[in-house]
């Protein structure tokens, strides 16, 4: 197995380790943010590196391979709808935003995996698709730093510099679900015509 793929592996490994940290309450804080949120921060962004250095050392390399296309939008997908649950779960995000994502995946996957079968092409990502992945790692990255839940600024009572981080985390996780339902809306027009002889 080369580089990149075991890069990949590396990145679905690091979800199951994240999931059990955030069963424990890790004593102390660091800026005012617990250490259990610290330790999922960190292996987050070293998992969203994992992410650009393995397609980077691929493609540079000449190792593209069929298990590498196949394995590392899985292994996206996992990390980022894992995190969102384990948010739901703490309490800081609303159910509904995992649901939106986790049914856009599924319908752009069976839409990519038709487009293969029927006109063996792989489907390449739109520009929503583009800006829903790189607003989602980054309203992630900023609700580990979140002391308070998705919307919180709306209810009142948060000023300074909680008031602006949960104001930069509600919007850029706002746009991250636009962009999701667009991208979704956008790959499923453009195979409109795969679907005709269903």
């Amino acid at each position: 197995m080369n580089l990149p793929n075991k890069l990949t592996l590396f990145r679905i490994i690091l979800v199951p380790i994240m999931v059990i940290i955030s069963f424990f309450n890790i004593p102390g804080s660091f800026l005012g943010i617990s250490t259990t949120m610290w330790i999922l921060e960190i292996i987050f962004i070293i998992a969203s590196i994992t992410d650009k250095l393995d397609g980077h050392l691929a493609r540079k390399n000449n190792q593209i391979t069929n298990f590498g296309k196949f394995l590392d939008p899985i292994a996206d997908k996992i990390l980022v709808v894992a995190t969102m649950i384990m948010f739901v779960e703490f309490g800081k995000l609303p159910a509904w935003i995992p649901i939106i994502v986790i049914f856009r995946e599924f319908a752009v996957s069976g839409y990519r995996l038709i487009a293969v079968q029927s006109e063996g092409k792989v489907v390449a990502a739109n520009i929503w698709g583009k800006t829903k992945t790189v607003t989602q790692m980054i309203a992630i990255i900023l609700m580990f730093l979140d002391n308070n839940a998705y919307g919180d600024l709306f209810k009142g009572g948060l000023t300074g510099f909680a008031f602006a981080m949960n104001l930069a985390t509600t919007l850029i996780m706002t746009i991250s679900v636009i962009a999701t339902i667009f991208s979704g809306y956008e790959y499923l027009k453009d195979g409109k015509d795969l679907l005709k002889d269903c």
